[in-house]
């Protein structure tokens, strides 16, 4: 009888052992669906590039990735689920200028982070702003837009989609390197800042390449520049800032892959290799359509580096301008 005990132990010690190391092999991810929270309304252009990368990403995946939109706040109310989120996977936000290098100087309280609250995982799109005028107005040029400014300093005008926009920053760091003091006129978006424009009612807009394209396009404005570090492919005739004489100038919208701090390193290596190889395939492209967003193609740079030089070029933007939102 003892024999038999004995020998049953030991088969249960050698089952033991045999089992033990497969249980430290991490869990096979995905195996469940994927959330991923975009911090706007959908139809924006954070959903509109959230959308396709969702559908694409789950493909290489071979797991269904559901978008959740949690608009608010610019951004921070989306930005904070994500920030307490935890770091399996599972759920994963479609970060932007905003909300990743803008808002933790723009805001004077931030319920999150922006560097250790994420683990930066892929840049995936870009967009540049617009200078743009009325098509029927005098100024042709963006040197002449400078001349004109510097002989009416504080009085020359110019619309944005509001109070620390892409496109109010983007003025403010253009004024900054050009040495100019332009009016800015705050609007409730861009929709009623380029109605406003294509009526006579202001001079200028600084603006997302998005909510001008059409405009441009139809003959009733005029692009000056856009600044990018490289011409826009739908605006391949309109030359940037850094052409025209301000060689260091680059300001773009741009939109990443996040997920909560602390994801583990293999989960994070499978995303990040599968969000770069989206990002590159004409599928991607395809997706975002003729908008102006650009898919990155130029994955030599890590996000967190290019996230840490966008928070401090946004810093000095935010600091200079003196824009605060409570």
């Amino acid at each position: 009888m003892n024999f038999k005990i004995l020998r049953f132990f030991k088969f249960a010690i050698s089952l033991c052992v045999l089992i033990a190391p497969m249980s430290a092999f991490p869990q096979a991810y995905p195996i469940k669906p994927i959330k991923l929270v975009v911090p706007f309304p959908p139809g924006g252009p954070t959903d509109i590039v959230a959308r396709p990368l969702a559908i694409l990403l789950g493909d290489r995946l071979k797991e269904q990735i559901i978008i959740e939109n949690k608009g608010g706040a610019g951004g921070s109310i989306g930005a904070d689920l994500v920030a307490k989120s935890p770091p399996d996977g599972y759920t994963l936000f479609m970060g932007t200028v905003g909300t990743n290098a803008i808002n933790g100087s723009l805001y004077k309280q931030l319920p999150y982070d922006m560097t250790k609250d994420f683990t930066p995982i892929a840049l995936v799109a870009t967009a540049p702003v617009v200078i743009a005028v009325n098509a029927n107005d005098k100024i042709k040029t963006l040197g002449e837009l400078v001349s004109d400014a510097k002989a009416r300093p504080d009085t020359f005008a110019y619309g944005t989609a509001g109070n620390g926009t892409p496109g109010h920053l983007t003025a403010a760091l253009f004024e900054s390197t050009a040495q100019i003091k332009l009016k800015h006129i705050p609007y409730k978006g861009s929709a009623p800042a380029v109605t406003d424009l294509i009526g006579g009612q202001i001079p200028l807009v600084f603006d997302p390449i998005q909510s001008v394209l059409p405009h441009i396009l139809s003959g009733k404005l005029r692009a000056l520049a856009v600044t990018s570090k490289t011409r826009s492919p739908l605006l391949p005739g309109v030359p940037t800032v850094a052409e025209l004489g301000y060689p260091q100038f680059e300001s773009t919208a741009w939109w990443a892959l996040f997920g909560p701090a602390k994801l583990p390193e293999s989960i994070l290596k499978k995303l990040r290799v599968d969000t770069e190889r989206v990002a590159q395939s004409a599928a991607f492209r395809e997706r975002l359509g003729n908008l102006g967003v650009q898919p990155n193609l130029d994955f030599k740079e890590s996000l967190a580096n290019f996230q840490t030089s966008e928070i401090a070029k946004w810093a000095r933007v935010v600091r200079d301008s003196g824009a605060t939102i409570d």
